[in-house]
């Protein structure tokens, strides 16, 4: 009989984190002996409204008695797989009395949400709640971090174990595109959430319009609004799991750019993943984990000034030929090292093996 694992997801499959960090392992978990059931805290109308602007307080609280009637079924699964923390914006006491008892935890961070509590800009807050996710982590049988800031910050939690497990992509389903598409232009692009665009890929857009114009070429940003729009060089297209990967394929350029803060840090570069799973070269932020992902002048390039950024731009843009050895190399450091099939069966029994010395204690 198989062992039941309850995965305490943060969002359902329109939550990148969640679809990449625990949903996509389901095969690779059924295989290692278990049971799988996924618990969504936020469902698909929550983040739609996040995206919109449209949350509201009433909605939290029906998530949260949702999740609480979760952790209060029985029988108790021999293992709990958390997304970030059991209930936001609440103590580490609190969900410890909810959760089930005797049952490892395994917890996983892709981001470093620790820094939405201990960088509060309310002291009760960063009082309150500015080392919860160390209690998380401090007694979690096994912590999956996507990166060292995040695995630093376990380790200095005192977690037991830390497991660096990058964030990847199933090569079955991201493959290069035998030909790029016949288009007039180029098309320098950006994946990403409403939020993120605003944030970083927005600025970008503004600073690279007038090197995009000279080149002839256009700025495709997917997902950084709900619905299309066009604007000057800029094509904005919805975000859809089923035209991602093409989405992606349809670019000549990928980019990711980021400010230097703490937040970004924890960052896990997984546009960087995904451009360079299709075979395109890329151009990042020296920050955080961009800096392993991207071999500056062999898959891509980094770049930190507003003239860094333009320059690599032109010199992908104005050869063709620089495109295809970089995407190519990156293709390879992805089959290598960010893939499903290569990290599938680790995860997998990286958890089998808590599940294990939790039935031996």
């Amino acid at each position: 009989m198989k062992d039941r694992l309850l995965v305490l997801s943060r969002y359902s499959r329109l939550g990148a984190s969640s679809r990449l960090r625990t949903m996509q392992y389901r095969s690779w978990l059924e295989d290692a002996g278990f049971n799988v059931e996924y618990a969504a805290l936020f469902d698909d109308d929550y983040l739609q409204k996040l995206y919109s602007g449209q949350k509201s307080k009433t909605d939290l609280l029906r998530y949260y008695r949702q999740r609480i009637s979760k952790l209060r079924q029985r029988p108790k699964p021999k293992l709990a797989w958390i997304e970030y923390e059991t209930l936001p914006w609440l103590p580490w006491i609190v969900e410890q009395a909810l959760l089930p008892t005797s049952v490892p935890i395994v917890s996983d961070y892709d981001d470093a949400l620790f820094h939405r509590y201990d960088l509060h800009k309310l002291p009760p807050v960063r009082w309150f709640l500015g080392r919860k996710i160390d209690q998380v982590m401090q007694h979690s049988q096994l912590v999956t971090a996507g990166n060292t800031y995040l695995a630093d910050r376990a380790r200095h939690a005192r977690a037991g174990h830390v497991e660096i497990v990058p964030t990847v992509v199933d090569l079955a389903q991201y493959t290069v595109r035998s030909e790029r598409p016949m288009t007039p232009s180029a098309h320098v692009g950006w994946i990403g959430t409403p939020n993120t665009w605003h944030a970083f890929g927005k600025n970008l857009y503004d600073q690279l319009n007038d090197t995009l114009v000279v080149h002839g070429a256009r700025f495709k940003a997917v997902g950084a609004q709900l619905e299309a729009q066009s604007s000057g060089a800029l094509d904005i297209a919805p975000w859809s799991e089923v035209t991602e990967v093409s989405a992606i394929q349809s670019m000549d350029i990928g980019v990711m750019p980021l400010t230097d803060t703490p937040w970004a840090r924890g960052k896990c570069g997984y546009k960087l993943i995904q451009y360079m799973a299709c075979g395109l070269p890329v151009i990042a932020s020296p920050v955080g984990v961009n800096k392993d992902i991207v071999e500056h002048g062999l898959n891509g390039f980094l770049a930190e000034t507003d003239e860094e950024w333009r320059s690599a731009v032109e010199t992908l843009l104005s050869d063709a030929e620089l495109r295809r050895r970089m995407g190519a190399a990156g293709r390879k450091k992805v089959e290598e090292s960010y893939s499903l099939q290569v990290w599938g069966p680790r995860v997998a029994q990286m958890l089998r093996r808590v599940a294990d010395e939790g039935r031996k204690a």
